[in-house]
Order: structure tokens, then C-alpha cells, then sequence
């Protein structure tokens, strides 16, 4: 081959390669989110507005500005002592994608919520304009872009979210009108204060919005808010975690490998602002156990004749999909970062000082992360329910009912009852040779 004919194999090679980077990037990269069920976030904190467009949703749903505005008013600033004082109303305009009576198209559902009370003079008439706060994503935007964003911190702003739980509102009514899915968060844990009697089956949002902390256990949630008071008062921050439970979860969401729904979840709920851990089920107390402890026993309900678990251990995910039993995940968040006390930091130039943070910020996300983390959970199982539909779901299956794995989950119900057995002896334990690597 000469080396004519290899210059252009080698500029061809390039530009496959150049279009199939290019057919896969998205929106501003690192701005969207999901596959089938996908949004893209966009503004800055002090910018005019931030917003969201929603792409891929189902046709004929008949949404509301009213709904949208329930997920965001429960996110917003200024609702509490403990949050911050900003005082926004976030009130959503939606754009497109809607009928003029409220029905989805099908299209780009564009919502826009628009900034009043941004005050930039806090972070630009100060020395905040050229020193990094610490453990904030000053420094890292500035070594990645060359450029930031001062005021408000920009894309890295927790004002970012209103686009995904204006988004996460038209998720939660999808899930509700396909199965009774419910997505509930809650404050779980404040530092070291950890939220007692709870039961995941029966707790309501009416129990988690009674207090200003978001915990459903009124005996907690004092303990909790007393503690962040005291951070407060002293011109610091604390954290802590979120517990999100969702309901009525169909068997068979997910994926066995790199598409795990706990996986995706680990995705959506660590890409919010703040988000240090996440853990599926009993997470990390779970290396406590033995697997005998740990595992959840099947059992058929006797009504409903579907098969279910004793225990949920598993947070309602077994081998990357779901088994129809509540799904629950947990999320802790780190203190807010930009604080009233002094540190030492460094400036842009590369000079050694101490920073006292300005601004308005909140000593705790986590009342104002439960819709955050409520609204990427609901996005990710309407994600998941669509590939799941479009995958499984495209041909029916013709099988006879005898020849179909007994239906699982709470919801399910196996037609006829419980299936009849004739008893036989009791010959012990089955005994199994399992080979797995």
C-alpha cells in the first residue's frame, strides 16, 4: 500500500471515529440524563432562569402547571430557618409539549423557572470572587473550564435540581397512573441522630412535610432539628442522609450487568449536589451478616398467590432487577460547603488566605434534597419501565400460564390464587450443587 493510499485510510479512520464520538455525545456534556425517558438540564444560578427538557415522554398524559409547581414549592429556597433565606417562588412556566388543555404530545416538554432574588454582589464584591471555597467546586470548574461562574457558582448551584424535579413531577404521574408507584424520601439520619419508627410500607408525604427537617418520626426529627439549629448558630453547616422508598414496583425492571437498576440509581442520586454515598437495601450494615442472615427467604402470599419475601434486605433489587418488593435506596450528603466560619484557602493567582464564606446558603441540604432525591429516582424507573416495555414487552409471550414463573411482587396476583400442592413428607432441606464462579 503506498503512502497516498494509507493518508487516506488513516483520514477516513479518523472520521468514523470523530462522527461516532459525536452521535453519542449529548446536550452539553454531562447535562443529560437517561436513556429512552431523557432530560437535559440548563442555566446558572444567577443567571435569568434554569430550566429542563424533557424528551421521550408518552403521549396523552394529561399534566398540570399546578402538579410541576406541588415538587418544586417543596424544593424551593426560603421555606424554613434551616434552609436558605433566598426568596424565590420558582414558580415553573411550561413551554412546550402540551396541548392547550394539558395533554402531553409526545414532543420536548420545555419548563423554565425564572430568577428574582439572585444577589451577585455576595460572591463579587468580596474576596470570594478570587479564592476557592473549600472542599466547593470552584477550583475543580476553574482546572476543567479555564472559566467559572463566580456568583452563585453556577452550574454547580443545587438551583441546578429545579430542572429535574420539574421533570421528576411528570415522572411521578407516570408512575402513578401505570401502577400505583409511589416515590417517597425522607430525612434518615442528622450526623449521628438516626430516624426510629419508621415502617416504609405505611409512611405518607403528609408525615414527612409535618416538620421542617422532613422526618416522618416527630420524636426524631426534633432531635434532628435541634442539632442543626446549634450547627447554625455557630456559622457552619452539617449532614447527614436521605432514605427514598418507592412502592408498588412492578418484578423486572433492570438489567443483569453494566445496566443495574441500583446501578442507575447510584447514577441519578450521586449526580445531585452535595451527594457523597449512596447504598441499595441494607448497603454497607448488609458485610455485617452472614448470608443466611442476610438473604431474603421467598414465601407465596396466601391470598394473592404471588411469590414475595419474607425480609428486603435487598432494597427490592436482586441481581440488578427488581423482584417487586419496595425498592429503597440511601444517600448521605456532605455539609454544605460554603460556610460563616474562616478557613484557609488559596486564590486563582496561587496566594495562601483565609476565606469567611458570604451568601445565602443552607446548614443542611437535606430537607431540601428530599424532593432531589425523590425526583431522580421516579426519573430513573420511568426510564426503566420504558426499556423494559420496548424490550420485553414488544411481542407478547404466548407460554400457557403453567409454563410462566409465578408472578412476584406486592402487586402482583397470581390469577386463580395460590397454586394447589398435595402435601408430601417432609424430607428436609433440598440439597443443590451450585456452580458459579
Amino acid at each position: 500500500m503506498n503512502t497516498k493510499v494509507q493518508q487516506c485510510a488513516a483520514v477516513l479512520l479518523s472520521l468514523v471515529v470523530s462522527a461516532s464520538a459525536l452521535s453519542s455525545l449529548t446536550m452539553g456534556v454531562g447535562n443529560t440524563f437517561g436513556r429512552v425517558f431523557r432530560i437535559s438540564t440548563w442555566g446558572e444560578s444567577h443567571g435569568g432562569g434554569v430550566g429542563v427538557v424533557l424528551d421521550g415522554c408518552p403521549p396523552r398524559i394529561p399534566v398540570t402547571r399546578e402538579e410541576v409547581q406541588v415538587d418544586l414549592d417543596r424544593r424551593r429556597p426560603g421555606q424554613s430557618r434551616i434552609t436558605t433565606p433566598r426568596n424565590e417562588a420558582d414558580a415553573v412556566e411550561i413551554m412546550s409539549g402540551l396541548t392547550p388543555d394539558g395533554i402531553t404530545l409526545g414532543t420536548p416538554i420545555a419548563m423554565l423557572v425564572r430568577n428574582k432574588d439572585q444577589r451577585s454582589s455576595d460572591y463579587l464584591d468580596n474576596d470570594m470572587k478570587v479564592a476557592y471555597r473549600p472542599s466547593h467546586a470552584d477550583a475543580t470548574y476553574d482546572a476543567k473550564y479555564g472559566v467559572r461562574a463566580i456568583a452563585g457558582g453556577g452550574r454547580s448551584s443545587a438551583r441546578e435540581t429545579i430542572g429535574r424535579v420539574a421533570a421528576g413531577a411528570i415522572a411521578r404521574k407516570i408512575l402513578h397512573m401505570y401502577n400505583g408507584i409511589e416515590v417517597l424520601a425522607y430525612v434518615s439520619k442528622v450526623q449521628d441522630i438516626t430516624a426510629t419508627n419508621i415502617d416504609d410500607d405505611t409512611f405518607t408525604m403528609e408525615d414527612v412535610d409535618s416538620n421542617i427537617v422532613r422526618c416522618p418520626d416527630p420524636e426524631s426529627a426534633e432531635r434532628m432539628l435541634a442539632r442543626i439549629d446549634e450547627i447554625r448558630k455557630q456559622g457552619n453547616s452539617i449532614g447527614g442522609v436521605v432514605t427514598c422508598v418507592a412502592r408498588n414496583v412492578p418484578a423486572g425492571l433492570g438489567a443483569p450487568v453494566f445496566d443495574k437498576l441500583e446501578a442507575d440509581l447510584a447514577k441519578a442520586c450521586m449526580s445531585i449536589p452535595a451527594a457523597k454515598g449512596f447504598e441499595s437495601g441494607d448497603g454497607f450494615e448488609g458485610t455485617l451478616l452472614t448470608g443466611k442472615e442476610h438473604n431474603d427467604e421467598f414465601y407465596i402470599d396466601p391470598v394473592t398467590g404471588a411469590t414475595r419475601t419474607k425480609t428486603n434486605r435487598s432494597g427490592g433489587i436482586q441481581g440488578g432487577i427488581t423482584n417487586g418488593e419496595n425498592v429503597v435506596v440511601h444517600v448521605a450528603f456532605k455539609p454544605t460547603s460554603t460556610i460563616g466560619q474562616a478557613q484557609e484557602t488559596v486564590t486563582r493567582d496561587g496566594q495562601q488566605v483565609e476565606l469567611r464564606g458570604k451568601g445565602r446558603h443552607d446548614p443542611c441540604v437535606l430537607p431540601r434534597a428530599v424532593p432531589m432525591v425523590e425526583a431522580m429516582v421516579a426519573l430513573t424507573l420511568v426510564d426503566h419501565l420504558m426499556m423494559q416495555d420496548a424490550q420485553c414487552s414488544l411481542l407478547p409471550n404466548e407460554a400457557s400460564a403453567d409454563d410462566l414463573p409465578n408472578p412476584m411482587g406486592s402487586t402482583a396476583v397470581r390469577e386463580g390464587g395460590p397454586r394447589q400442592f398435595v402435601e408430601v413428607a417432609d424430607e428436609g432441606p433440598v440439597s443443590q450443587r451450585v456452580d458459579e464462579e
